[in-house]
């Protein structure tokens, strides 16, 4: 019987759309029915980075995440200790999957060349980039790029003088054998 219900769930998993798919069609959707609310309403074909930028400020109208002003007294911290009337907004990397779900639904939908996608404007790009950058002040919290740790590696090699076997190829020399450790820096 656990079988079977195994059997069932990945049936009706591959004839769903995924959880991404599922979003990605909602969030599409929320789009087109923003553009034809749009005074005056517009066409995909004539939607621009603007238009883009004005969907996601008009989004923040629906945020969870506070973000203090600069005025305000808990501004860079990152677990005031009481309620400011800051406003709620979009957080930053909601934004940035939403714009990458659209982008994707854009290119699906044949929606012209790369370039011509809304979604990838450069203006979208620098506006997600100055939205994590004001969020992370505001909250206290730096968005500095990670250092990658890279493995430092030592190599030591080890002379070994070739056997009668291993000359049956007719090399008459000694091999040379290399071993190597990975150590790992906990500096950084």
């Amino acid at each position: 019987m656990e079988g079977e219900t195994t059997v069932n769930a990945a049936a009706s998993s591959s004839s769903s759309p995924s959880r991404y798919e599922s979003q990605k069609r909602r969030d599409w959707n929320t789009f087109l029915q923003y553009l034809r609310n749009h005074k005056p309403p517009l066409n995909l074909s004539r939607c621009s980075g603007a238009h883009v930028l004005e969907f996601l400020k008009y989004l923040d109208q629906f945020g969870k995440t506070k973000v203090h002003a600069v005025s305000c007294p808990f501004f860079g911290q990152p677990n005031p200790p009481a309620q400011c009337t800051c406003p709620l907004k979009q957080a930053w990397g909601s934004l940035d999957a939403l714009i990458g779900r659209l982008r994707a639904a854009f290119e699906e939908i044949g929606g012209g060349l790369p370039e011509s996608n809304p979604f990838a404007a450069k203006a979208v790009r620098i506006y997600l980039k100055e939205v994590r950058q004001t969020q992370a002040q505001a909250r206290g919290i730096p968005y500095d790029k990670k250092k990658r740790k890279r493995p430092h590696t030592t190599a030591t090699a080890t002379p070994t003088a070739g056997t009668d076997e291993d000359d049956a190829g007719g090399s008459s020399g000694a091999t040379l054998v290399v071993k190597s450790r990975i150590i790992q820096s906990d500096t950084q």
